[in-house]
């Protein structure tokens, strides 16, 4: 019998393109992807991987073996999603991934939600910005997702997962209040003299891409995707920043202006592997969680 674990590990294989970076999507040690994979060669009874150069090449068999396993892997979490369903929720569990400030607004009154609606179903937390949470959803670290995007998703990004939009988000220029600008508040290039304060690798490109449109490079002299600790340091005078709205209903500083930015939005999404439909406990999340966007639809800064 095929072991579900070798064929996963074959899988993150062909994916990722070698034992190492499989190893690193898996979280698990190189040579125990290794010892999976010779293992599931010896179960199946040929050759699987051969070598090139310092890298590796699957074989004929092991493409085969990889069409089948995804299927396998898809219909064993199906099988699941059907017996929680049978189960009518009374049981389950639902591992989220989700960025700071989803988890600080967002999540807390889904979490609620769900609770009420289905006592059964557990709710575990992981923080993660958007690429570490899909590859933890895609290596089946967790179930469901919350990301975002401020532009169309880089190829592949959202490859074997379903994604759901929730909102959009709008997006503010941050500002120590008491300083005044020759220009528009609402228009980065008044700024464009001025220190900034950059987030999470997503954010900073997205903020360079924004400014570059406006026909400058901002000076970015601090990088901290810690929202709290981006007002702060606005709010002493050190540079300027761009924030979601959600980053200001979880913490609003003394001492900072907002503006919010025309045009500019940020989307939130909710994922969870493979196909419609979700497993019966990452629906139930997602109706709680599609709840407590409408219920503050409207409640931004």
């Amino acid at each position: 019998m095929l072991d579900l674990t070798r064929l996963r590990v074959l899988v993150a294989v062909a994916r990722e393109g070698s034992v190492t970076a499989a190893a690193e999507a898996l979280h698990y040690a190189q040579p125990s992807v290794s010892h999976h994979l010779a293992k599931l060669e010896a179960e199946v009874g040929v050759p699987l991987v051969r070598r090139a150069g310092r890298g590796i090449l699957l074989t004929d068999a092991a493409r085969l073996l990889v069409a089948r396993a995804e299927e396998i892997l898809g219909q064993v979490e199906a099988a699941q999603a059907e017996l929680a369903a049978h189960a009518g929720l009374r049981t389950g569990r639902v591992r989220l991934a989700a960025f700071p400030s989803a988890l600080a607004t967002l999540v807390p009154d889904a979490a609620a939600r769900l609770a009420a609606d289905h006592p059964g179903v557990a709710l575990a937390l992981t923080e993660a910005e958007p690429p570490e949470a899909l590859t933890a959803l895609r290596n089946a670290d967790v179930d469901a997702a919350l990301i975002f995007e401020h532009d169309d998703p880089p190829p592949g990004e959202h490859r074997n997962t379903t994604v759901l939009p929730l909102l959009d988000e709008p997006v503010y220029v941050v500002t120590p209040a008491e300083r005044r600008w020759p220009g528009p508040a609402a228009d980065l290039a008044t700024y464009r003299a001025e220190n900034w304060i950059a987030g999470c690798e997503r954010c900073r490109l997205h903020l360079v891409a924004m400014c570059g449109g406006l026909g400058f490079a901002p000076h970015i002299t601090f990088e901290t995707d810690d929202h709290v600790a981006v007002q702060a340091l606005v709010a002493a005078g050190l540079g300027v920043s761009v924030l979601p709205g959600l980053a200001l209903r979880a913490h609003r500083q003394e001492g900072v202006r907002i503006d919010r930015l025309p045009g500019d939005r940020r989307r939130i999404s909710v994922a969870y592997y493979g196909a419609p439909p979700a497993p019966a406990p990452v629906a139930a999340f997602v109706g709680a969680l599609t709840a407590a966007v409408e219920a503050r639809a409207t409640d931004w800064p």
